[in-house]
């Protein structure tokens, strides 16, 4: 667990949350874990597009159940528990899991962490959910044919808030040809299951 964290005031809408997180997510590098498993501190970031994507939930204030993929930091997870919803938020990175459910309780929103990756069976979560979200979990190419193969199982509505990685025009063309993508807010993609 990283112990050398730093506070971060964030506002959204009209509410502002504490947010405990490393002072460097460069310092959390670790080439050992690179090479087993190309894992990167991305997580250890708060990203403008959690933060786009805590702006449109809190916007719309989603009730049922909602999943996040690749949480990080989980702003919009935790917007989105404080807004009424049943939140599992999910990560590969154990300090993540952790840290979410440090700065849960710091702002006093019940939601629940699980440490989870894509190519792990979705049945473990217990879906579906109403509502699948995810921030900027597109920066490398490999992620969009695991996400498109998981998102499925997990919910028929999907928000992906994104800043224009190179990856992402190729992840929502493919997405394109079983899901309706559009656009409810400045970088977040909803995906809707066909009918």
């Amino acid at each position: 667990m990283v112990t050398d964290l730093v506070e971060l005031k964030v506002g959204v809408g009209g509410r502002t949350l504490s947010l405990l997180m490393p002072p460097d997510s460069e310092a959390l590098l670790d080439e050992h874990a690179f090479a087993h498993e190309k894992f990167l501190p991305y997580w250890a970031e708060l990203w403008p597009s959690g933060l786009a994507l805590a702006e449109a939930l809190e916007a719309a204030r989603p009730t049922g159940s909602v999943l996040e993929l690749g949480c990080g930091l989980g702003l919009p997870s935790l917007v989105a528990a404080l807004g009424g919803a049943r939140v599992l938020a999910t990560d590969w990175a154990p300090d993540a899991i952790a840290l979410l459910a440090r700065n849960a309780v710091r702002n006093h929103a019940a939601l629940d962490v699980s440490r989870w990756s894509w190519a792990q069976d979705p049945a473990l979560l217990d879906g579906p959910f109403d509502l699948v979200i995810a921030a900027d979990v597109l920066y490398e190419r490999r992620n969009g044919p695991q996400l498109l193969a998981v998102l499925p199982s997990l919910a028929g509505e999907v928000w992906i808030a994104d800043p224009g990685r190179p990856a992402a025009p190729e992840f929502f063309t493919a997405a394109s040809t079983t899901w309706e993508v559009d656009e409810i807010a400045p970088r977040v993609q909803r995906l809707l299951t066909r009918s």
